[in-house]
């Protein structure tokens, strides 16, 4: 009979032998399927994104935290997906996390779609996308402040700003 030490023991194992270098090359989900309103072609994508951005919304890669000037942005406005133009989040529902990514507690209405992402063993996460042309956004986890207790962990390489009229 196997010992309850030896289960763990082999569970972390396990784990621990999961290669890093998939965690950071591959995709953290399949790419987003479904029918969306707006829709390029791969070749398009490729030429409306320079190579980081589409590596974030097409291939659902991760920036390195701390890398995006958005982090820091505190003008009132609207944050807008890259890939489509839709306004996603408004500039009062962002907040510093701690994490070095733009957060916000609340998306507009309408303006994501989320999916199970079990990429990560033994670390079940809900990724976000664009509801419009399902480009891939962040995560959502349920560590974030009220009144929702959300925090929308975004790639600042999936969005853009634009002001608030003065």
């Amino acid at each position: 009979m196997i010992s309850r030490r030896s289960a763990l023991t082999l569970s972390l194992a396990a784990v621990a032998s999961w290669p890093i270098s998939r965690l950071l090359t591959e995709p953290a989900v399949a790419a987003t399927k479904g029918k969306f309103a707006y829709t390029l072609s791969e070749a398009e994508w490729r030429k409306k994104l320079d190579r980081n951005s589409y590596a974030v919304l097409r291939e659902e890669k991760t920036e390195s935290p701390y890398s995006s000037p958005l982090n820091s942005e505190k003008r009132a406005g609207t944050f807008l997906c890259k890939g489509c133009a839709l306004p996603l989040f408004s500039s009062r529902t962002k907040y510093d996390s701690g994490t070095g990514w733009p957060s916000f507690w609340q998306p507009l209405k309408g303006a994501i779609g989320t999916q199970e992402d079990n990429s990560i063993p033994m670390m079940p996460r809900t990724e976000v996308h664009c509801a419009r042309c399902g480009g891939h956004l962040g995560h959502v986890f349920d560590d974030g402040p009220k009144p929702t207790g959300l925090r929308y962990c975004m790639n600042g390489l999936s969005l853009t700003f634009q002001p608030a009229k003065a």
